[in-house]
């Protein structure tokens, strides 16, 4: 079966609709999807893109909260918005998903983190969220964040960010096949549309 690649950063507050659908997604099209996380706010930097942050931006601050909590009532979920943005502890949380790819259990990391951060204004990457999800999925929460804080996987997350740079990836969520870009979680579709 040919893989689509999900491009995201636990902290991009779209990515919590691609997050909670994916799995569905997968079996009703008969795909999969292989999970990245990434920097995307190394990328804004670069880019000089601050989102969603400035006083002068309220109406889409606003906007966005209310996107997000449409488009998961139409996927058949709930979004409790506002939610605490932006992340205190953004480059940890993504760097235990890194981590959850190297050991297998990074879906079930992000899904339960994201739907912590949403639906219980849970911080991903601080506590309660961090040791309670690492439990909930099997994990000993003291020996994996530590271990998520080693050399090795912040290589790791580096490396995936300057992937994410050279592919043209720019946003989180974003889905490549075949070195074609589709951002935005309403673009999933069209990247299962091109896969086939």
């Amino acid at each position: 079966m040919r893989k689509i690649e999900f491009w995201y950063s636990i902290g991009s507050t779209y990515t919590y609709l691609s997050t909670q659908r994916l799995l569905n997604v997968e079996q009703q099209n008969k795909v999969e999807f292989e999970w990245f996380p990434f920097s995307v706010r190394a990328r804004m930097i670069e880019m000089e893109n601050v989102p969603f942050m400035a006083e002068k931006k309220r109406h889409k601050i606003d906007y966005m909260w209310r996107d997000v909590q449409r488009r998961a009532g139409f996927y058949g979920f709930e979004a409790k918005v506002p939610a605490p943005y932006p992340l205190k502890e953004f480059d940890l949380a993504n760097k235990v998903a890194i981590l959850g790819k190297k050991e297998g259990w990074i879906n079930e990391y992000t899904i339960l983190t994201y739907k912590k951060w949403f639906m219980d204004h849970q911080e991903p990457g601080l506590e309660p969220n961090l040791s309670s999800t690492l439990n909930e999925i099997g994990l000993d929460a003291v020996k994996t964040i530590k271990l998520a804080q080693t050399d090795e996987i912040e290589k790791i997350y580096l490396k995936n960010t300057e992937m994410a740079k050279n592919k043209g990836i720019f946003g989180s969520p974003s889905f490549v096949v075949d070195n074609e870009v589709f951002w935005g979680d309403d673009r999933c579709e069209d990247a299962i549309k091109w896969l086939s």
